[in-house]
């Protein structure tokens, strides 16, 4: 086959019409109504930000400078840089109601290259983002069955430490406190060394269960556990705010690479707003899509936004910058209540539960995207019988979450998911740009305003954003190409030919 015929196939569209008309016969069950969505939204962004990476934020990292008290700064930067994928995720959303969000748009727009690269990227953006509200559902889980030490047996509470981090932080303990690795961890036959997140493995194992049995069970657990959430921080708001010293926000911007801290804070966080994304891959199983999806990604985000800011105020103002706790940053604000900090981690460990049940419900929906168009194996996409659930592909993406939680770190793993959410955030935009001149005519439930200034200004902000972490995460940078390189290759040597495959079995059938 010729050049100029690879690079026709390549950008292959598919056309809205055709996109809709899947979603129409699509087996998925349409159960969700606004009041789901905004659960689910409100869900993936609150717990993440909130009891996750707020403490690497504030703190700064061995890659990074932290942002301090000036958090706010960084939270009001990637509130704002959200504002503009936000309005462009919720026109196309509305437009195109389909699942696989930035990944079937992109087929809409850009051809089928580019939508499988987004699809890939946005992996990361979900599945490898789990593993680090894995990791940190772990310490929140450590931390609760600390209260209990005197009702549980020793052996509970205290479980081995070679049973609750992988084998990277086991070693970044032992240097940091002088321990020897060898008396911490097991080894298998003398050589191989044992380190594994089993509390992590646990729970995404249970959610996996849980989310094979369908998405309306799920988002009613979830439902019960973002209140749980939500009573917990606003909790927090009004108690540690008669524990604030004013004193501990000064100096408010880092007096040592202010720009660099506020800059790095603002790309952290960026982590937890990935909550409205996960709105619209849910696209196929809304009631009324048209209507609901574009107020509950625009809710998400409004909401969000508040309570990050108020808890980040009472969290730098009750505890000084170099003492806040890493792990579990709001427990550890309130020790000097210690039946407080009992309450804070069980929000924690419903919240971060919550992310994690949402996070997986996202990868699933765009793998059964991906897969129905032939990029995957067709048998991953089967739907199971009785719960109306693509079952395969729900145990395939817990399997890797899992597997991947056993040797990738939270920092690595935060960054990488940023990587994919600000370059899918980018392709909104593009897409929104793209759809007005193709499709003028179109029906529009919902439009951007100030069209086309606003996702231009979204391509900037989050293009801008890339480029300097590119130039600070070095370790979390490299890996990114890996990721990319190992897509690319995927797409030459599998899904370009089971694409030309499908297309040649259309054509029989149809003949």
């Amino acid at each position: 086959m010729d050049i100029k015929q690879i690079s026709r196939n390549i950008f292959k569209k598919r056309s809205l019409d055709d996109l809709i008309k899947t979603s129409d016969r699509s087996e998925l069950k349409k159960t969700l109504n606004v009041f789901d969505l905004i659960v689910i939204g409100i869900g993936a962004v609150v717990g993440t930000g909130i009891f996750t990476i707020i403490g690497t934020a504030i703190t700064g990292s061995s890659e990074s400078a932290g942002a301090g008290p000036a958090i706010v700064i960084s939270m009001v930067l990637a509130a704002v840089a959200c504002v503009f994928p936000a309005l462009c995720y919720s026109e196309i959303a509305a437009m195109i109601p389909v699942a696989g969000s930035a990944y079937t748009y992109t087929y809409a727009t850009m051809g089928e290259f580019m939508a499988w690269m987004v699809g890939w990227i946005l992996m990361l953006e979900y599945a490898i983002g789990n593993i680090t509200v894995a990791s940190a559902w772990t310490g929140y889980f450590i931390h609760f069955l600390s209260g209990f030490k005197h009702v549980l047996p020793s052996w509970v509470v205290n479980f081995p430490i070679w049973l609750r981090y992988d084998y990277k932080t086991m070693s970044e303990m032992c240097k940091a406190y002088g321990w020897d690795i060898h008396d911490k961890i097991p080894y298998l036959f003398g050589h191989i060394p044992v380190s594994i997140n089993l509390p992590a493995v646990a729970i995404v194992f249970l959610l996996t269960i849980l989310l094979v049995r369908g998405v309306k069970e799920s988002t009613r657990v979830a439902s019960i556990m973002v209140g749980v959430n939500m009573f917990m921080i606003l909790s927090f708001i009004i108690v540690g705010s008669h524990y604030v010293v004013p004193e501990n926000w000064l100096p408010f911007i880092p007096v040592a690479h202010p720009f660099q801290g506020i800059m790095m804070g603002a790309f952290l966080i960026f982590f937890a707003y990935i909550g409205f994304d996960a709105i619209s891959t849910t696209a196929e199983e809304t009631k009324n899509p048209q209507k609901d999806l574009p107020i509950a990604i625009l809710g998400t985000l409004v909401i969000c936004t508040v309570l990050y800011v108020c808890v980040a105020l009472v969290l730098t103002g009750i505890v000084p910058v170099h003492s806040i706790n890493v792990q579990a940053p709001i427990a550890h604000a309130m020790s000097k209540l210690p039946w407080f900090s009992k309450l804070i981690a069980i929000g924690a460990l419903c919240a971060l539960t919550s992310v994690l049940l949402i996070y997986q419900l996202g990868t699933t929906r765009i793998l059964y995207a991906i897969s129905r168009d032939r990029f995957l194996p067709r048998s991953w996409r089967a739907i199971h019988k009785k719960y109306k659930t693509p079952h395969v592909m729900t145990w395939i993406s817990g399997i890797v979450v899992i597997v991947c939680g056993l040797f990738m770190d939270l920092n690595i793993s935060a960054a990488l998911c940023n990587f994919g959410t600000f370059t899918s955030f980018v392709i909104i935009c593009l897409a929104v740009l793209i759809l007005r001149k193709t499709e003028p005519n179109r029906h529009r439930p919902f439009k951007v305003p100030f069209c086309p200034w606003f996702p231009l200004a979204g391509i900037a902000i989050c293009g801008i954003l890339i480029l300097f972490s590119l130039n600070t995460l070095k370790t979390s940078s490299v890996y990114f190409a890996l990721w990319l390189l190992v897509g690319i290759l995927i797409y030459a040597f599998y899904g370009y030919n089971q694409k030309r495959i499908e297309e040649r079995g259309r054509i029989i059938k149809k003949g």
